[in-house]
């Protein structure tokens, strides 16, 4: 598999109808670089406004590549870390 392949983690999900800012932080990564993580698994906490929601692996695979760290601000809709999937 290329790099290319890679699955986005994404700052999005239904919760973005209950808050009406745009800009979030990162609370806390549950996995690092390096970990495989099962569909469905926590991967970080976020917060937008008073929001505060885990954000889960899309897909089985590794997580490869984390974009935005902790404490570090993103818009909803931004890439906050790439999974590689399984074969």
């Amino acid at each position: 598999m290329s790099g290319n392949d890679r699955v986005p983690v994404v700052a999005e999900g239904a919760w973005t109808d209950d808050v009406d800012e745009e800009e979030g932080v990162v609370v806390n990564w549950f996995a690092n670089v390096g970990r495989h993580v099962a569909a469905g698994e926590s991967l970080c906490e976020i917060q937008v406004e008073k929001v505060s929601v885990d954000l889960t692996a899309p897909v089985d695979g590794e997580l490869v590549e984390i974009v935005r760290d902790e404490d570090e601000a993103f818009t909803v809709g931004d890439t906050l870390a790439w999974l590689q999937p399984e074969e």
